[in-house]
């Protein structure tokens, strides 16, 4: 634009039009296609702004044509206006929806729209989605819904969906796409579950009013069938039998009754239990489905996937769900309080579990973190093995570690692409570390045990076994990305005395003045201060990460294992009625 935008009167009858598009961008313009192909796109843009802005009347006609395409009135409703836009065989198989999230753990936001129920069929997906009244596009919101629908659709049936979600404004990423039509959410994985719930639930509840297509018999074997049920029903209060009508005359017409369900017309095998499917499972069966080559892939992250759920201890999941933050205790253990139980949580293999589960659950679907400085392979293995070996000296052990690093680097760079499209771990060519996964939202792992994370991955994992390698690279990413304390010791308490400088500083630090130290100025010279201001900026950041970061996520996420039950992460020091006692006798 050459200018800067000015407001300005239009009086009735004014006409903008927009000529010659692109005509000095040629690449732009040879994407434009000719007026069939692009009229029906503004007429689908158009038709989506008309049916969330009710309290504007749009109208869209082709030039040339006496009857416009996309015609609202105001004062009406939005269901009203999808009905005009999109016609009345959508509109009346929709259902409204409104969710809202106010919790301090999860996403605030405010949902409402109209959803298709169970007897809409459609070839196509129509998802007509505003945030915070701007028109975007959400993928995983959108994925989520549709594998819902496909649970309770049959094949090959789309549903239709409307929602508009409001949230604060700093909650939504629109700098993920060129076009600023795709969005990223913040915390957008609990707000997309307590979306998908509430739609699982309303389809859940529409299913009462499912209709079905009969197939039509005659006038003498509706009448017997009717007559039929009249007498039924009727030999429930006189006492009478009712005559019996052949199975093969029964025709179901509605949901809730159960004449001519499909199980009365199969054998029973004794001992033989049908199990419903559950929504997981449906997922999966979608996603094989539409992709055949991950089949093998799938199989085995899909078996980790039930090794977690077979193995959780169901009171510490209560605990997990329901517990309340007190603070920590020490470096290693937070205090937590659940009903009238205090509990001492381990944090380091607490955290430790959750990203693992959270590095299996997400497989292939990582978001990234870039590093702002491609990280080389060999220097970082070379570190490692130094940290293990601090003992050793002599340029053998140099030559065995550099021999040791080159190797390790060079598994990895073969492995390069499986960690890339799994895990989101990069390597390029040259043996740098680009990109790591995010495991957790809104969290950065301790880049100071990078070099372990690194020397883990070539020592530690299986690659020979499918199930072995993806579960032993899950388990070195939860080691990573645990919450382990800082490097730097605890400067609080006892533990300031590692940050006194010696002698040798604190003379120079003397003679570097413009007068003689005194003796105080000798004791203020004792503490080195940058590093003690780095250790509390380490240690509070923890702190608030633990707060506000580990458990909200362990509340949604965490599936805690039979063994940390046993093992020490969770262990009850106080219990309400047991003080009671003891305290009542003063």
């Amino acid at each position: 634009m050459e200018n800067e935008p000015k407001p300005c009167a239009a009086v009735k009858g004014t006409q903008i039009m927009v000529e010659n598009l692109f005509y000095n961008m040629t690449a732009r313009r040879k994407t434009l296609q000719n007026c069939n192909d692009e009229y029906p796109k503004i007429v689908d843009l158009m038709s989506r702004f008309a049916i969330h802005n009710i309290n504007v009347s749009f109208s869209c006609r082709k030039h040339g044509a006496n009857r416009a395409d996309v015609h609202t009135v105001t004062a009406c409703s939005k269901l009203d206006a999808i009905r005009t836009v999109y016609g009345v065989s959508v509109a009346r198989d929709l259902m409204e929806i409104t969710v809202s999230d106010d919790s301090a753990t999860g996403s605030t936001f405010k949902m409402d729209g109209f959803i298709s129920n169970s007897n809409y069929t459609a070839k196509k997906t129509t998802m007509v989605l505003f945030i915070n009244d701007r028109l975007v596009e959400c993928t995983t919101l959108k994925r989520a819904i549709e594998v819902v629908y496909g649970a309770t659709l049959p094949k090959a049936s789309k549903p239709f969906i409307y929602m508009s979600i409001s949230l604060p404004p700093e909650h939504v990423d629109v700098n993920i796409h060129p076009t600023k039509r795709e969005v990223s959410l913040l915390n957008q994985e609990s707000l997309i579950d307590t979306i998908q719930n509430a739609v699982e639930n309303k389809l859940m509840t529409s299913n009462t009013s499912r209709t079905f297509q009969t197939q039509a018999v005659n006038s003498l074997s509706a009448s017997h069938v009717s007559a039929s049920k009249e007498t039924q029903e009727g030999s429930k209060f006189s006492g009478i039998k009712s005559q019996r009508v052949p199975v093969n005359q029964m025709v179901r017409t509605d949901s809730r009754d159960p004449s001519g369900r499909l199980h009365a017309y199969m054998k029973e095998v004794s001992g033989s239990q049908y199990k419903k499917p559950d929504l997981a499972s449906v997922r999966t069966a979608i996603r094989l489905r539409r992709n055949p080559k991950d089949t093998e892939d799938l199989t085995a992250v899909n078996e980790l996937v039930r090794d977690i759920d077979n193995n959780v201890h169901s009171g510490l999941w209560d605990i997990v769900k329901n517990c309340t933050y007190i603070g920590l205790a020490d470096e290693t253990f937070a205090l937590l309080q659940y009903n009238t139980h205090l509990y001492l949580m381990n944090v380091v293999n607490v955290s430790k579990e959750l990203m693992y589960q959270q590095a299996v659950s997400k497989f292939g679907k990582f978001n990234a973190i870039q590093l702002s400085d491609p990280a080389p392979l060999p220097e970082l293995l070379i570190m490692a093995l130094k940290e293990e070996d601090l003992d050793s000296t002599g340029d053998e052990d140099d030559d065995l570690k550099k021999k040791i690093a080159e190797m390790n680097t060079e598994l990895l760079k073969q492995k390069a692409e499986l960690l890339d499209d799994y895990f989101c771990v990069h390597i390029d060519h040259q043996g740098n570390l680009t990109r790591l996964p995010v495991v957790l939202d809104q969290y950065t792992p301790d880049m100071d045990r990078l070099p372990e994370f690194l020397l883990s991955l070539g020592n530690d994992v299986d690659w020979d076994n499918e199930s072995e390698c993806f579960q032993t690279i899950a388990a070195v990413i939860g080691n990573f990305y645990a919450m382990n304390p800082p490097i730097l010791p605890n400067p609080s308490g006892d533990g300031v005395q590692f940050y006194k400088r010696n002698r040798t500083q604190i003379e120079n630090i003397s003679d570097a003045g413009t007068k003689s130290a005194t003796p105080d100025d000798v004791g203020e010279n004792d503490i080195d201060q940058e590093l003690l201001a780095e250790a509390k900026a380490a240690w509070a950041q923890r702190e608030w990460t633990i707060q506000h970061v580990l458990f909200p996520a362990m509340r949604l996420f965490l599936k805690p294992p039979n063994a940390m039950a046993t093992n020490g992460t969770f262990v009850q020091v106080a219990s309400l009625e047991k003080l009671y006692k003891i305290f009542e006798r003063c």
